[in-house]
């Protein structure tokens, strides 16, 4: 049992590795900005304002509250383990070998899946793109054959999926469905993330400076052409004009599709064995490009639910190109200029979680807990060669079966996990000695101020909604009573938490970033949390069965 749980020393001073050390801050801030603006605007960003109408602003800036925090852990474990492996090396340090590959089976969920779900992204844009100027692929192939079976059994109104389902070729009694797009940029980017991280920085940051510009452009076009009207769009239900049409329960049932937009930001810890004096250049890299994309979304979301009633972004996977359609704005030079930027967009998506799987993998296998060949290095171009090939094939073969809505939801569940232990991982740290020119946490004493923060945001909070504690309890309505039942979790647990800081003197700055990602989990359905376990179940049959047995700790 104390193997399961024996902790794993890291140097900060050790900063050899096999790997080629060529990133800077400028690098790591556009390799950030590159894998959180993509998917998350150019695509998600539709589902989530349908779901949560223009009331989705407020929960862009608690997410955005809540990744800021959980930036600033990560940076303070970035300064003291230099090496890669991301929240896996930090869980392997403060909690033990167990927890760490609990985080490194979430991390495959992160990047491998979530990729997946940009690469379904990319496909759309860049089918719709070709469609613009006048060249159509057959829609059998250009989507999954999960999506059309179901757009066709529960009757959807999306005539793409209806049409590939019809008139797909058979093979024996199966129709041929793949989505190709999808499956040739994962090619396409697997071989790039393979032949170097220069090739891919320089690749990146020219894409990244096309991506931003067009992105202010959106906005500064958009603004002309804004109802303020649509931000308080009338509840057919109620009557009611409202900010939040939906309820606040609306507003945290987007959580997946909001959260996605910011899961890129921790990828960048991945690289610290390839990014110059990573003890300064990391922390930094990742709060810039936090604090840039925070800005953005809460742009591009008044621009969209300004322009559009949010009612009209069902089941829409362009959003940013949707909103200048003839039945909109009308601006057909810019719904054709963002479809295009949008496939140059997710493209640098792929490329940074294409770039963060191996890594992980590489890491893991160093300590024992995965086969060697996954930390073969090539020779030529200093790349986990091999962990690369096999993150190309875990994006690919999914990709045949699968579609975007299970995977958003699945991939959006372990990241905000892994954010939850990396915050508490930082409770655990002892103090270290201050070096000048690193970064360091800065230590608030939150025996009084935590307690009093929670307890007193909700006093204040019943008495603003006191009709919702009085009904928290209801946990079977069939709209709001799974939020309630995690609600009331929530609140047990910040309690306790409450209570161990006043014991432990935590540190203020974790515990913030750690209560905000648990109250994130209250967005989650028992759905993703039932394939959320079973996920989890199968990782630890594979660590039993392999990593238990062959730990370099364990062995050491």
């Amino acid at each position: 049992m104390n193997q399961l749980f024996r902790r794993k020393n890291y140097s900060e001073t050790d900063t050899s590795t096999h790997l080629l050390r060529v990133l800077g801050v400028w690098d790591i801030v556009f390799f950030g900005i590159a894998a959180i603006i993509g998917a998350g605007s150019f695509s998600s960003l539709g589902e989530a304002v349908f779901r949560g109408g223009p009331g989705v602003i407020l929960l862009y800036l608690i997410c955005g509250f809540a990744c800021g925090f959980t930036a600033l852990c990560y940076a303070e474990f970035a300064s003291r383990i230099p090496t890669a492996g991301s929240a896996y090396t930090y869980a392997y340090a403060s909690f033990g070998e167990l927890i760490a590959w609990v985080i490194g089976w979430a991390l495959i969920m992160e990047y491998s899946f979530g990729n997946i779900y940009v690469a379904f992204s990319w496909s759309d844009y860049f089918t719709s793109f070709l469609g613009r100027l006048g060249m159509h692929i057959p829609d059998y192939l250009t989507c999954s054959y999960t999506e059309a079976r179901k757009a066709f059994q529960y009757g959807s109104e999306n005539k793409e999926l209806l049409n590939a389902w019809k008139t797909a070729p058979l093979i024996g009694s199966l129709k041929f469905i793949v989505d190709v797009p999808a499956l040739v940029i994962n090619g396409l980017i697997t071989w790039l993330c393979y032949v170097g991280v220069k090739e891919s920085k320089n690749f990146n940051n020219s894409l990244v400076i096309l991506k931003l510009a067009v992105i202010v452009l959106v906005i500064l076009v958009g603004f002309a052409y804004i109802n303020t009207d649509n931000w308080t769009p009338v509840n057919p239900e109620t009557q009611v004009a409202s900010f939040m049409p939906n309820g606040f329960a609306g507003v945290m049932s987007a959580v997946s599709g909001v959260f996605f937009a910011y899961i890129g930001f921790d990828a960048l810890s991945v690289l610290s064995e390839e990014t110059k004096d990573p003890q300064k250049t990391l922390p930094k890299g990742m709060i810039i490009s936090l604090v840039l994309c925070t800005f953005i979304y809460i742009a591009l979301t008044l621009v969209l639910t300004g322009m559009v009633d949010y009612r009209k972004f069902d089941g829409v996977g362009d959003p940013l190109s949707f909103i200048f359609e003839k039945t909109n704005a009308n601006v057909a030079w810019m719904e054709l200029v963002v479809s295009f930027v949008a496939i140059v967009a997710i493209t640098t998506v792929l490329l940074v979680f294409q770039m963060g799987q191996p890594r992980i993998w590489y890491a893991m296998s160093r300590d024992g807990l995965m086969p060697q060949r996954f930390q073969k290095v090539h020779p030529k171009y200093k790349t986990p060669s091999y962990a690369t090939i096999i993150t190309g094939i875990a994006v690919g073969v999914p990709i045949l079966f699968t579609d975007k809505t299970f995977i958003l939801d699945f991939t959006s569940i372990g990241t905000i996990f892994a954010f939850v232990l990396v915050c508490a991982g930082v409770l655990m740290l002892p103090a270290k000695e201050k070096i000048k020119g690193r970064f360091h946490l800065p230590y608030i004493n939150g025996k009084i101020i935590f307690p009093v923060i929670f307890i007193g945001g909700l006093i204040g909070f019943y008495i603003w909604q006191p009709e919702f504690f009085t009904t928290i309890m209801d946990w079977n309505d069939p709209k709001e009573g799974e939020f309630r039942a995690s609600i009331f979790i929530f609140i047990i647990i910040n309690l306790i938490l409450c209570i161990f800081t006043f014991i432990k003197n935590f540190s203020l700055i974790p515990l913030i970033g750690l209560s905000s990602c648990l109250y994130l989990l209250t967005g989650m359905s028992h759905e993703n949390w039932f394939w959320f376990g079973l996920w989890f179940a199968l990782g630890l049959i594979i660590y039993f069965c392999y990593g238990y047995r062959n730990s370099k700790l364990r062995k050491g």
